[in-house]
């Protein structure tokens, strides 16, 4: 894809892409007070596109993401040089209530609406973001199968003894899931092969290694990537928040329990651990944890977010740091000494 960026590849099977990729939650202004301007995000595109960060990451949820995308696509040009992520599944009504649908009918209308906002024929790997309570698993990703490759024409062979189909590549080329459990990711392998599976993966959040989820396992048994969201922490693991009072009013980390209260100052107690491997380094603490998740295994793909250009550039150069295998057990043993208990999402 690029050769200014260290890659990896997208499952057993799949393309090669970025080794950190771009997460562009961040354009829907959901930690506050940020400039999230559109001339702002395009700015930031141009300049991931410059040094090589081209695996791209958005959901229909993150409003106004994909249109910024889509603009940076009709501006540029450059449309075929992003390996482009987004996802589906959770719907926002008009009174800002959420839902979860996987039916089949709103797998094609949701990509039909995506592709439309993105100003591009095709999504390179589309994710389930969520899995609702009610639609089987197998008829979701069948669905989605079935917009990855469609029938162009059919035609008699010239023995009149069958038809000839023609097919061409559709709308979506890689299949991906999101927050499910092992059993699901199993079942909807079973359907059709799946590419990545995208969850929280940090020194903050290991669920996906216990052997309660079973998560990583099954996914390096089925060869399918591991995409890390939210790497650094939900941002706290940087060491820029000394208090969740230096967030915006509106950022949504204030009423995540998992940061709040007697956890926050046990998550600052392991950014100052973090900050000591750091200095060996000359590197940040974001740096050390983007290493240190890239460090779990070929197949875990971080993809950090952030509105800010020194840090896009700062995150994408953390492939560089070589933390040796003393550095990555001692991380871990900080983290594992990290409990904090509490939901990982507020309650509303």
């Amino acid at each position: 894809m690029t050769d200014s960026v260290p890659t990896r590849q997208l499952g057993r099977n799949g393309p090669r892409v970025t080794g950190i990729g771009l997460g562009l939650m961040s354009f829907a202004g959901w930690y506050g007070q940020k400039d999230t301007s559109v001339e702002s995000s395009l700015a930031l595109l141009d300049r991931a596109h410059a040094i090589g960060e081209r695996f791209w990451d958005t959901a229909d949820i993150y409003t106004g993401s994909e249109q910024r995308v889509g603009e940076w696509f009709r501006r540029s040009g450059k449309r075929d040089d992003i390996f482009l992520a987004t996802k589906f599944a959770v719907r926002a009504g008009a009174d800002g209530s959420r839902t979860i649908d996987n039916d089949p009918a709103w797998v094609r209308e949701a990509c039909a609406a995506s592709l439309a906002r993105l100003g591009t024929g095709v999504i390179d790997l589309y994710y389930v973001h969520r899995i609702d309570d009610k639609t089987p698993i197998e008829r979701t990703i069948q669905a989605m199968a079935e917009l990855k490759r469609h029938v162009v024409s059919s035609t008699l062979s010239k023995n009149m003894k069958g038809m000839l189909t023609t097919t061409r590549e559709g709308k979506i080329r890689h299949l991906g899931l999101s927050e499910c459990s092992a059993a699901t990711i199993r079942r909807a392998h079973a359907v059709h092969p799946i590419a990545a599976y995208q969850v929280e993966y940090s020194p903050l959040f290991l669920d996906i290694e216990s052997d309660r989820t079973g998560i990583l396992q099954t996914c390096r048994e089925l060869g399918i990537a591991v995409v890390a969201y939210s790497p650094v922490g939900r941002g706290l693991l940087t060491g820029a928040v000394k208090s969740l009072d230096d967030l915006p009013p509106d950022d949504w980390r204030r009423g995540v329990p998992k940061l709040g209260g007697d956890n926050f100052p046990r998550i600052m107690a392991l950014v100052d651990r973090i900050r000591e491997v750091a200095r060996r380094h000359g590197a940040t603490p974001a740096q050390v944890c983007l290493a240190w998740v890239a460090a779990q295994g070929d197949d875990v793909i971080p993809i950090p977010g952030t509105t800010t250009l020194k840090y896009l550039e700062d995150n994408t150069g953390a492939l560089k740091i070589k933390l040796t295998e003393d550095e990555v057990a001692e991380l871990r043993r900080y983290a594992e000494e990290t409990e904090l208990p509490g939901d990982r999402y507020p309650s509303s």
